[in-house]
């Protein structure tokens, strides 16, 4: 495992977080969550606020952003995980109360983050708030992107920008949206890395050989569209120019000659600055050579992915309007604060002196030499099943801790299956919920009655679990439970199966056969339906449900990745079961005992 200079795994967001905060003030942590907002909300009145966030490890993203000109708060997850439901609400409520005119959403393209962000909005709408949400996808690694959608990275940081100027200028909900949704449009990143990256605690996501460098991975490690020797840096930035605008590619930017460009060069985290210097000059020079006018360059760490020696360039095509808000003025620390100009390999030199033989050099006037510079379950199926009433508070508790066990004593084996997929954390997902069943069931006792005992998980698991499969599973067990009110009759677990899968594939995006978790959850859920045969015995068809499960987790080695982080692999490269199926399957089996 890589070294890290942390504390502590578990509290490396939190301390990271702190640590910005109590070095500047003009930063508020918000009690009890990871949100940082700005110190000063009484601006906020009357105008739109925005919220932006995401995992850690993307430093400075999002937190960096914060200030006057671009965001007025942002929601941190853990390393590489989204973050809560319940955060992001919180964030939304405490500028809904600083009299904000409509708040905006900006969220990157990536399931986790739409799923968290999103629910909060419902929610947050549900009480009234005027709130929209704007996602992101600017990756131009897959010329035929898939049903996720084109990844949102570094390009989100210019919305930022452009949406915090429009804001501060005093710019309606409706204006913003659609002006950023139209710069969004028009712009693209991708992505080049000579290693991997690693989540504390954890093993590198990936291998390169020594000789390797792979194109167009994503922000936490995902493989890219392929891997090449490594390739000096004039090469490397040709190849990832023709690629961005290639026109056979569905995900290229369009770029004509006369056009004006903001290039962002971006270290993704582990790059020299001596590297990222070659590497920005070879852009304005590949450019240049194409005709295109680069109105503003900013080089520097912009979106992270931890430790990985990286870089990305973002293009974003230009106009009058859309420079002055790039140019606006921010407090944000992370923006760059450099002069306002176009950038090019054109500048003419300073004449050095010429030598006068026998005359020394005069440092004070006409004959000083220029030195030379280098210019980031479900516990649904109750055992012994009953047409009655259903467990006991103690059975309930026997069950919970099988699952517990269960999850934890596969964690190492789910974190192994998801590095194939990206950042490896699927087994330590899986682990915080344990804990936070074991710690709930240790403060009260859990409820036996199945709808009260299913919507106490949901609100658990959305608050503790974190990440896609935390909402997930707070999807499904809401859906689950409500499907139980006032029921009793084992054929309502199947109805709640099924409520529960439907509202996963509502707002997940993912079906069966598209190697995700669903995969064990439809086919446990097509067993239950025995469940409405009326003398159907319960423990049979539980025990056919786990079976099918099983079987089902095995079959996605086979499967083609339709969603999810995994979907942006080359299927080759998925030889394992996808580990939110196996995870199911394992909980399901914990359930029957």
């Amino acid at each position: 495992t890589p070294k890290k200079l942390v504390n502590s795994v578990s509290g490396c967001a939190d301390d990271a977080l702190a640590g910005l905060v109590s070095c500047n003030p003009g930063l508020r942590l918000l009690q009890g969550h990871r949100v940082i907002l700005r110190d000063d909300l009484v601006a906020v009145r009357g105008r739109v606020a925005l919220l932006s966030g995401g995992g850690s490890g993307h430093e400075p993203a999002h937190a960096g952003y914060v200030g006057k000109g671009m965001l007025t708060g942002v929601v941190a997850g853990a390393v590489f995980t989204s973050p809560s439901v319940g955060s992001v609400l919180a964030a939304i409520r405490v500028l809904t109360q600083a009299g904000a005119a409509g708040i905006l959403l900006i969220v990157k393209n990536y399931t986790g983050d739409r799923l968290n962000f999103g629910m909060a909005l419902e929610r947050a709408r549900s009480e009234g708030a005027d709130v929209r949400m704007v996602v992101v996808g600017d990756d131009c690694a897959f010329a035929t992107p898939g049903k996720a959608g084109r990844r949102g990275i570094c390009g989100t940081v210019l919305i930022h920008k452009v949406a915090g100027a429009l804001a501060e200028a005093g710019a309606g909900l409706d204006e913003i949206v659609e002006k950023v949704t139209a710069a969004s449009k028009a712009m693209g990143t991708l992505g080049l890395s000579l290693s991997p990256c690693s989540i504390p605690g954890s093993k590198p996501s990936f291998q390169l050989a020594e000789d390797e460098m792979e194109l167009g991975l994503g922000i936490h490690g995902e493989a890219g569209v392929c891997r090449m020797k490594v390739l000096p840096a004039d090469e490397a930035v040709e190849t990832m120019l023709k690629h961005m605008m290639d026109p056979s590619n569905a995900s290229h930017i369009s770029l004509t000659p006369g056009c004006s460009v903001v290039l962002m060069v971006n270290n993704l985290g582990g790059l020299s600055c001596l590297e990222l210097g070659i590497v920005a000059g070879a852009a304005v020079s590949r450019l240049e050579s194409r005709g295109i006018h680069i109105a503003r360059a900013l080089v520097g760490c912009f979106m992270t992915a931890l430790e990985m020696a990286g870089v990305s360039l973002t293009l974003m095509v230009v106009d009058g309007e859309l420079l002055r808000l790039i140019d606006a003025k921010t407090t944000a620390m992370a923006w760059p604060n450099i002069p306002a100009g176009p950038a090019t390999t054109r500048r003419e030199e300073i004449l050095a002196p010429m030598d006068v033989p026998g005359k020394p050099m005069d440092e004070t006037g006409t004959g000083w030499k220029l030195k030379s510079f280098v210019t980031p379950p479900m516990p649904g199926f109750p055992s012994g099943m009953s047409h009655s009433a259903g467990p006991g508070v103690a059975q309930v508790e026997q069950v919970l801790e099988r699952v517990c066990s269960t999850l934890l004593d596969i964690q190492d084996k789910l974190n192994q299956l998801d590095r194939a997929a990206g950042d490896g954390d699927c087994g330590h997902t899986h682990a915080r919920a344990a804990h936070a069943i074991r710690e709930w069931m240790r403060s009260c006792p859990p409820p036996a009655a199945p709808s009260q005992l299913l919507s106490c998980l949901a609100d658990l698991l959305l608050e503790k679990m974190g990440g896609s499969s935390g909402v997930l599973y707070g999807l499904f067990l809401t859906a689950a439970a409500r499907s139980l009110r006032n029921r009793s009759d084992p054929a309502a677990w199947a109805d709640a199966m099924d409520s529960g899968i439907d509202a996963m594939q509502r707002y997940g995006g993912a079906a069966p056969g598209d190697r995700t978790m669903l995969d064990s959850l439809c086919a446990a859920a097509k067993a239950l339906h025995s469940l409405r045969i009326p003398g159907a015995d319960p423990l049979q068809v539980l025990e056919a449900a786990v079976q099918s499960a099983e079987v089902a987790a095995e079959a996605t080695k086979h499967m083609e990745a339709g969603a999810g982080r995994a979907s942006y692999i080359r299927s080759s490269r998925l030889e394992h079961p996808d580990p939110g199926a196996v995870a199911v399957a394992a909980v399901l089996g914990a359930v029957l005992g």
